[in-house]
C-alpha cells in the first residue's frame, strides 16, 4: 500500500518515508492511496495480536512489515481494559494505562518503535518536532527517551496545561527538549507545520512529526478501538458505539478510519470542549478554524483540527454525508466540572475534564433515546488534572505509579516566542 496526500499535489509514498517524513510535501496528511475495504474481523487475544490484525493491512509491501508484530508487541503492552460504567448498557474504554496516563502513549509508542527501526542504519540525527496541548508532548517524550539518533523538541502553550502536564514536558533531559511558547496551542502546531514544510531546514536538519498528523501516530490508534469492538462483539454479539473526545481529531479519525474497515464498532459521536469549531460545522456551518479559548480540557484546546482533512478525505469530500455520519456536542467548563462532581457523587466514577466532556454528551444521547451499548474513551487519568478534579470529589486522587515516577524528577521548559523564527534558530542550533 502506498500513501498520498490529502491536498492532492505530492507523489505516493511509501508507508515508512510517510512515517519519516511526518507530513506530506504539499503540507497535506498522509492517507491510504486506496480506502480501506469492509472485511471480517476475529478477535486475536491479545491488545497486540489485535493491533497486528488490523495494522497488517496499511503495513503490506513496506520494509516495515516484517517487523509489525514486534513493534505491536513493544508498543502495546499495557492494557486498554472496557469496563462497564453504573448506567445499562455504557462503558468507559480506559485508555490511560500507559507511562504518562494518557491514550497517546499507544501511537506515541508505536510511532518511537517504527522509527527507531527506520534510524538503524542513518549516520544523520532525526528531530522530532511536536507541537502539544498537553498530553502528546509528555508521550512522546516517554517514547522517544534516550532513543539513539533521535531527538525531540517538544512545543507546548505557557501556562495552558496543567501543572503536573507541564511537570512531564520538562521533566525528561536529556535528547528532549521543551519550550514553552508564549501563544495557544495553534500557534505551536502551526510552527511546527512551518518547520516540516521548510525545505531549507530539511535540508540541514532532518525532521519529523509525533502529532497525530503523523501517519504513524494515528494509524496505531485503531488498535485498541478494534480490540475492545471485538472483544465486546465476542462476548454479547453487539457492536460498540463510542463517544470519543476530541480536540485536533486524531484520536477520533482512527475510530472513524477503524469502522470504515469493517470492525464491529456503530455510531461514533465527537465531543469538544468550548471550542466548538466542528460542531459549528456539523450543525451546517461551513468549516470556519478560529482562535482556541483556555478550558479546563486543556488537550482538546484546539480551533484549527488538522484531521478534519482526513475526514473530509474519508467521506470524498461530500460535507453532506460527513454531516449525517456523527453526532457532535460541545460541552462547557461549567457542565465538566457539574458532571465531574455528579458521576462521583451518585457512582463514585471519577473522570478527567476530557472524558467528562465525552460522558456529558452519552448523557444527552440516551436522554433523547439513543438506544445500543455505548462505550467513552477515557483519554487521561484524572489524577493528572488534580487541581480540577480533587476540589469536586472531595479528595485526593491515587497517582499511577509511572505518573508518580515522573513527577519525583527536575523539570525545565526553555521560553519561546510564538513565532516560527525563534523555533528555526533553536532547531538549527540545537
Amino acid at each position: 500500500m502506498h500513501f498520498v496526500s490529502t491536498r492532492h499535489a505530492a507523489p505516493a509514498a511509501t508507508l515508512s518515508a510517510a512515517i519519516a517524513s511526518g507530513l506530506a510535501p504539499d503540507g497535506g496528511l498522509h492517507v491510504p492511496e486506496q480506502r480501506p475495504q469492509p472485511q471480517r474481523w476475529h478477535e486475536q487475544g491479545s491488545l497486540a495480536r489485535d493491533a497486528e490484525a488490523v495494522l497488517a493491512p496499511f503495513f503490506a509491501g513496506d520494509a516495515l512489515a516484517p517487523q509489525l508484530g514486534a513493534l505491536c508487541e513493544e508498543a502495546f503492552n499495557f492494557p486498554a481494559p472496557l469496563r462497564a460504567l453504573s448506567t445499562p448498557g455504557d462503558h468507559v474504554l480506559e485508555l490511560f494505562h500507559g507511562p504518562t496516563a494518557a491514550f497517546k502513549d499507544f501511537g506515541a509508542r508505536f510511532l518511537a518503535a517504527s522509527l527507531a527501526q527506520l534510524q538503524r542504519d542513518r549516520a544523520q540525527e532525526l528531530t522530532i518536532v511536536v507541537a502539544t496541548s498537553g498530553d502528546t508532548g509528555a508521550a512522546v517524550a516517554a517514547a522517544f527517551h534516550q532513543q539513539p539518533g533521535i531527538r525531540v523538541v517538544v512545543l507546548y502553550p505557557d501556562g495552558r496545561v496543567s501543572p503536573r502536564q507541564a511537570h512531564q514536558l520538562g521533566c525528561f533531559g536529556d535528547n528532549i527538549q521543551a519550550l514553552r511558547v508564549a501563544g495557544s496551542f495553534d500557534d505551536c502546531q502551526a510552527m511546527v507545520k512551518q518547520a516540516l514544510g521548510d525545505r531549507e531546514l530539511q535540508a540541514q536538519v532532518p525532521l519529523s512529526s509525533a502529532n497525530s498528523i503523523s501517519l504513524g501516530r494515528w494509524l496505531p490508534q485503531m488498535s485498541y478501538y478494534a480490540h475492545a469492538a471485538l472483544g465486546h462483539h465476542a462476548a454479547t454479539g453487539e457492536v460498540l458505539n463510542l463517544v470519543v473526545p476530541t480536540g485536533n481529531l486524531g484520536n477520533a479519525m482512527a475510530a472513524v478510519l477503524a469502522r470504515s474497515m469493517g470492525l464491529p464498532l456503530g455510531q461514533i459521536a465527537l465531543a469538544t470542549n468550548a471550542n466548538d469549531v466542528l460542531p459549528r460545522f456539523f450543525e451546517g456551518q461551513a468549516y470556519r478554524p478560529q482562535d482556541s479559548v483556555a478550558t479546563l480540557a486543556n488537550a482538546m484546546d484546539v480551533g484549527a483540527p488538522s484531521n478534519f482533512e482526513r475526514l473530509r478525505w474519508l467521506y470524498q469530500e461530500d460535507d453532506e454525508a460527513l454531516r449525517a455520519g456523527f453526532r457532535t456536542a460541545s460541552v462547557n467548563d461549567a457542565e465538566i466540572r457539574e458532571v465531574i462532581a455528579r458521576r462521583y457523587a451518585s457512582a463514585g466514577e471519577v473522570f478527567c475534564p476530557h472524558t467528562a466532556t465525552a460522558v456529558k454528551l452519552l448523557e444527552q444521547l440516551r436522554a433523547e433515546g439513543v438506544q445500543g451499548d455505548w462505550a467513552v474513551a477515557a483519554t487521561a487519568h484524572p489524577a493528572k488534572f488534580e487541581s480540577v478534579v480533587e476540589p469536586l470529589i472531595g479528595h485526593s486522587i491515587e497517582v499511577p505509579p509511572a505518573l508518580a515516577d515522573l513527577l519525583k524528577r527536575p523539570a525545565h521548559a526553555e521560553p519561546c516566542a510564538p513565532h516560527y523564527a525563534a523555533l528555526r534558530e533553536r532547531l538549527r542550533n540545537v
